[in-house]
């Protein structure tokens, strides 16, 4: 009998993950979970934006991803522009060396090749490119799972993330439209598939049987100001925003509705801050969640649900909770669309607040229908990624494939 490479295969996550943003962080556990599930061998550890985190929270070592620890703020002075560029140069050989330690890399979902959120060429996009092209060089199949993708203008930016795409060993998308951006960015996606977001395999707290008409409402928040293209009426968008959603609450508050404020990254406290001084009312609360299982608990405990981060619409999704969302980007109106929910969007960068109450109370008129509707949904979601799940064990980890035929065989 041939014999088995017993060597543990050597596993590397990559991306902005444990830096405050819930849903990067769920779509780690969720591979988290895969790799636990079917390869429990597996040596895991992360390339990441926040490695204390990610190694307390996950239990797996974790490496800075950037040299410089000062790459997200701003660079005025010289010395810190001069470190924050020798950082750049530095961390091509830190990333390539991290990527020679290991057999596989996973890129865990995340909105990795798209720009709808400001975002600068010299930033993340430029980490991304030093993995795929380091894998490439080395060898080391990268895998792009369940992301993101939407056209970029910006043409440093766009030049980064289709050459990032095109190194890399595996791509799927979390909707057809991420795909589409992609082929029309000049990366042949003949073989790329489609699977729902990575947080869809997750676990799924029970949902509270709906109260009635004078229910628990869930708000989602963020603290946005427009993408890369808005620059120039940012505070613009984010004022309109922001007082649109002050009116829907204050007019639930008024109604008696208690309102829960959640977050989807640390960065959204300011504007629940905003609008607990703007709303003064005991039914309006806030939550602190930890993770996308808080988020989904705090929406399984509610009637209806009103979002903007695109993670936080996917925890009302999951869990059956009917959800208006607020969409800033197409990937909000993919995501609906595929759950049943695409008359329910509402454009974030032009709020009306008359016509946000009109769309929720039609909303929750059909609250019933709706849940029944995503009961069905979330199954095909599951069993979706189950198959992307055994088509990614079958293309990255051929040998673990190997050896389990071998075993079944004697």
């Amino acid at each position: 009998m041939t014999s088995v490479d017993e060597t543990p295969v050597r596993v590397g996550l990559f991306g902005l993950l444990g830096s405050g943003n819930l849903g990067n962080d769920g779509s780690l556990e969720a591979v988290l979970g895969y790799l636990r599930a079917e390869h429990p061998d597996a040596d895991v550890d992360a390339l990441c934006g926040g490695p204390e985190t990610v190694t307390a929270r996950y239990g797996i070592p974790a490496t800075r991803l950037h040299w410089y620890r000062g790459e997200y703020r701003t660079a005025s002075r010289a010395g810190a522009i001069a470190a924050k560029g020798l950082g750049k140069l530095v961390d091509i050989a830190r990333t390539a060396a991290w990527v020679r330690r290991h057999d596989v890399v996973i890129v865990p979902g995340m909105g990795v090749l798209e720009a709808t959120l400001p975002l600068r060429p010299w930033g993340f996009p430029y980490s991304l490119f030093l993995l795929c092209a380091s894998g490439r060089l080395l060898r080391t199949p990268v895998a792009l799972v369940s992301v993101g993708a939407a056209e970029i203008g910006n043409r440093p930016t766009r030049a980064l993330v289709r050459w990032s795409a095109r190194f890399a060993a595996y791509r799927s998308y979390r909707d057809a439209r991420s795909r589409d951006a992609m082929r029309a960015m000049g990366v042949d996606t003949a073989r790329d598939q489609v699977y729902p977001d990575l947080a869809f395999s997750l676990p799924t707290p029970r949902a509270s049987a709906p109260s009635g008409s004078a229910g628990p409402v869930c708000v989602g928040v963020m603290d946005f100001h427009g993408g890369n293209d808005d620059r120039a009426r940012s505070e613009e968008i984010y004022r309109r925003y922001l007082d649109g959603t002050v009116r829907f609450v204050r007019a639930l508050a008024e109604e008696g509705r208690p309102v829960r404020l959640l977050t989807g990254d640390e960065c959204d406290a300011s504007v629940v801050a905003a609008i607990l001084d703007a709303v003064d009312s005991p039914l309006v609360t806030a939550a602190e969640p930890a993770s996308l299982a808080d988020l989904m608990k705090e929406m399984a405990a509610a009637d209806s649900v009103m979002a903007i981060r695109y993670h936080n619409l996917i925890c009302a999704l999951k869990t059956g909770t009917p959800v208006l969302a607020l969409s800033y980007a197409a990937k909000s109106d993919a995501l609906m669309d595929r759950m049943g929910l695409g008359a329910y969007c509402h454009p974030a960068r032009e709020v009306d607040a008359d016509r946000l109450l009109e769309q929720f109370r039609e909303l929750e008129k059909r609250s019933a229908e709706l849940r029944q509707t995503l009961t069905g949904r979330n199954l095909a979601a599951a069993r979706q990624l189950e198959g992307q799940f055994a088509e990614l064990t079958a293309t990255l980890f051929p040998k673990t494939v190997h050896a389990h035929a071998l075993r079944e065989a004697r």
